[in-house]
């Protein structure tokens, strides 16, 4: 696979290794991107209503960055002051790839499933 023009930098496509790297603040930001494309303040908000608590600057946007140079997430300017950020179709992928392998571990039983299946269903 070749390079994918992520916005104002360049990423090369992430392997399946790599994705399963990403840390639990990383897969939470590929979550949070999943539902739609957001700036950083609004992926932060979401972040912090998640976790808490506050979710410094210093914290988000490096992990932001490493996720565009892995491919995983598209950067683009909104104005001159900020930018917006969506998955890629390889972060979409790292997203469900982390969904299934939990999902294989977790239903170990019809109770499990069904319980699932009630939170898929309400959603």
């Amino acid at each position: 696979m070749g390079d994918i023009c992520v916005g104002m930098s360049e990423a090369q496509p992430a392997t399946r290794t790599d994705v399963r790297d990403l840390t639990a603040f990383q897969k939470n930001i590929l979550t949070v991107l999943a539902e739609e494309a957001r700036y950083g303040l609004a992926i932060k908000r979401e972040l912090e209503e998640y976790y808490g608590q506050e979710v410094n600057h210093g914290r988000l946007y490096p992990n932001l960055d490493d996720l565009v140079n892995k491919g995983l997430v598209e950067k683009s300017e909104l104005d001159k002051r900020t930018n917006e950020y969506a998955l890629t179709d390889d972060g979409f992928e790292a997203v469900v790839d982390d969904l299934e392998w939990a999902l294989s571990k977790f239903l170990v039983d019809e109770e499990r499933k069904e319980r699932v299946s009630d939170i898929v269903e309400t959603n």
